[in-house]
């Protein structure tokens, strides 16, 4: 019997007629280039069967879900490995991450010796092109099956119930269970996991474009009261060629790498004494830091923004109405208790009045907008401020800059009619788009989060169906509307609202995620927040989240990598190094750099007894954009000539030339790099 199925390509719809048996390998297998299908938009393996009537798509191996799924597959086979070598290691979850896998363990703690039997394991699995065989189970015969797996035994428990959890998704979902064997060109079992799936047809499609990379330890599922395993993580491509050009960014990441920079450049550090994820931003950093607020604090006013202020702890009475205690009480500090009366050993026996460090700057913002009566003619109304915030992150992912416990947003809130909310939007995207390309940050794709669609984790939002559905459908609306690339994130939203969060990628191609606006219809409700309207009626505004910057600190640490350090020359610490070639020429080239200075210039005169080759070298550490260089025939000519970070020069430019070049490029706020031809 015959069936009918539609083949979609992304600039084609194929009507094909097919045998009742055929599977997406009878379609595709001749082509290496697609590991799986999306059949009527779901993922599955090539070796399953298709029915009529479905729509089936190639997944290409080069596409992120085809990526995914040569990762999660590469995890398989190292997992395979890691049992060969070690039979009494115990499983734990291996899904795919960004730009790899890893695998979890219960084992003795891995070495360099092990990593390389591994691989050398994994290559011979490889080379024996063993098939994935997907198998349907009863969770009673999962059970048995994997009784000497404990980690697999819990998940299966957890089925239906919390299983995305760390990873657990790859495992087991809330539908049935299914078993992968590696099968063997004879027939025979290698191997078997609990896995959902799906996988690529067998181990020879992954080729050589992978690799193990490190260790590390982790806790079960994410959480230090349980047992610590041994996390393997590698990495895993579509080809060689992909594989070593990953490599070549990894090397470059390391050299941007903003701590490095950041202690060589004397820019922040952080101490043992203050905490981790608290940073000490020095004096050159604390330019780099004012020169952004200078920036957005007059952006944020010339886009109709009213600045205000509000303290670091409340009352935590505060987060209960906003909705923070206990819908985000994780990432927030434990009370401070205020007059409690403690014992000798410094125990509370009498608790008293619990405050809060803010993780938001929102509830405030909501009592100024609380503090008289507004009108319709005030909306919309937007406030913001320079709020530091703090937030509890775990000690096992705060990293530099990026990821912070003490975290300063430019943090805006507009407050808005409904029909007011979408050009609102608008109007925030535009100014963050601005905000992004002025700092050099032009590729930019949007990422739009949602409330999970199936609605199984309901209990994580608040609001109605019908709040979510029209919030959710102004963003979709306005993200798409704008051209850019949108991504779909569903189950990200804030427990208030959805969001769209700006991603942006630096100079060597690494996507970061940077500013967000949040739809906010919970937080006006909770504090009763009303403007009287048109008609004298009372209410009940819009709120919009918005942070451009989304954390100064993390912006600074994206922007030191982006630029590996050699800042636009106007965000430069120091825009100019002033060396004279010899003590002779000390008060010529002071006078320049008095110029300078009253023009709003950042000069540093090294007028060190170092040599002039050292001084240069000094200059170069410093990257700064203009090295301005007197001596005896630049004195003669009232000039000074110019070194630029590329090594080029410019002799004998007339000082006040050279003046207006340098001022001239701070005022453009231009990102690229002055070199000789300019």
């Amino acid at each position: 019997m015959s069936a009918s199925i539609t083949i979609l390509r992304p600039d084609a719809r194929e009507a094909r007629a097919i045998e009742a048996t055929t599977t997406g390998f009878d379609l595709f297998g001749t082509d290496r280039s697609v590991v799986a299908v999306r059949v009527n938009g779901e993922l599955r393996d090539l070796a399953r069967g298709i029915g009529d009537g479905d729509e089936i798509e190639p997944v290409l191996i080069t596409e992120p879900d085809g990526l995914a799924i040569l990762r999660h597959s590469t995890g398989h086979v190292a997992a395979q490995a890691m049992q060969n070598l070690r039979a009494d290691a115990k499983l734990g979850i291996g899904p795919p991450i960004t730009d790899g896998f890893y695998y979890d363990f219960l084992t003795e703690p891995l070495t360099p010796e092990d990593l390389t039997a591994l691989e050398k394991g994994m290559g011979r699995i490889v080379k024996e092109r063993q098939r994935f065989v997907r198998r349907v189970v009863s969770d009673e015969d999962a059970r048995v099956e994997l009784a000497a797996e404990p980690f697999k035994l819990e998940l299966i428990s957890l089925k239906g119930n919390n299983a995305d959890a760390e990873g657990a998704s790859v495992e087991v979902g809330a539908g049935e269970l299914t078993v992968y064997d590696n099968v063997r060109r004879d027939g025979s079992v290698a191997w078997s996991d609990l896995c959902r799936g799906p996988h690529v047809p067998h181990t020879g499609y992954l080729g050589n474009g992978w690799a193990l990379t490190r260790t590390s330890a982790a806790y079960w599922r994410g959480d230090q009261r349980n047992a610590q395993l041994q996390r393997l993580y590698g990495t895993a491509w579509a080809s060689k060629e992909d594989l070593s050009a990953y490599r070549t960014r990894l090397e470059e990441a390391a050299k941007r790498d903003h701590r490095k920079i950041g202690a060589e450049m004397d820019l922040f550090s952080f101490h043992e004494i203050v905490g981790s994820g608290l940073p000490l931003i020095h004096p050159k950093g604390g330019v780099l830091k004012r020169a952004m607020e200078d920036y957005v604090r007059a952006r944020h006013i010339e886009e109709g923004f009213d600045y205000v202020g509000t303290p670091h702890i409340a009352k935590e009475d505060l987060f209960y109405t906003s909705g923070h205690l206990p819908y985000y009480a994780e990432g927030m500090f434990p009370p401070l208790l205020e007059d409690a009366e403690r014992d000798e050993h410094g125990s509370v026996v009498k608790g008293g009045q619990a405050y809060r460090l803010k993780a938001m700057n929102c509830p405030m913002h909501n009592l100024i907008f609380d503090s008289r009566g507004r009108s319709y003619r005030e909306l919309p109304l937007r406030f913001f401020e320079f709020g530091t915030v703090y937030r509890d992150e775990k000690s096992g992912v705060v990293q530099g800059l990026t990821r912070v416990r003490s975290i300063t947003q430019d943090d805006s809130h507009s407050y808005c009619a409904k029909e007011q909310a979408p050009d609102e939007v608008r109007h925030l995207l535009r100014f963050i788009l601005s905000l992004l390309h002025d700092f050099g940050l032009t590729d930019v794709a949007l990422e739009v989060s949602t409330r999970d669609s199936d609605g199984k984790k309901k209990d994580k939002f608040i609001g109605s169906d019908a709040q979510w559905a029209e919030a959710t459908a102004v963003l979709e609306e306005i993200a798409h509307e704008s051209g850019l690339p949108v991504v779909p994130d569903p189950g990200g939203a804030a427990y208030y609202g959805p969001k769209i969060s700006i991603q942006a990628k630096d100079a060597i191609g690494r996507t970061w995620q940077m500013s967000t606006i949040q739809y906010d219809f919970n937080q006006p409700e909770r504090f009763g927040l009303t403007y009287t309207a048109s008609d004298g009626s009372r209410q009940q505004p819009v709120m919009i989240h918005s942070a451009k910057f989304g954390s100064i600190e993390r912006f600074m640490g994206v922007l030191i990598e982006h630029y590996a350090g050699a800042f636009p020359a106007w965000l430069a610490p120091v825009q100019v190094v002033a060396v004279p070639v010899a003590d002779a020429f000390d008060g010529y080239l002071g006078g320049v750099v008095t110029s300078l200075r009253a023009a709003g210039v950042r000069v540093e005169f090294d007028d060190s007894t170092d040599r002039f080759g050292k001084k240069i070298r000094n200059a170069a550490r410093q990257k700064a954009p203009f090295v301005l260089i007197a001596g005896g025939e630049d004195e003669a000519a009232g000039a000074v000539s110019f070194r630029f970070r590329d090594g080029g020069q410019r002799n004998q430019v007339p000082v006040a030339e050279a003046i207006a070049t340098i001022t001239g490029w701070i005022s453009e706020r231009r990102n690229d790099s002055p070199t000789a031809g300019q």
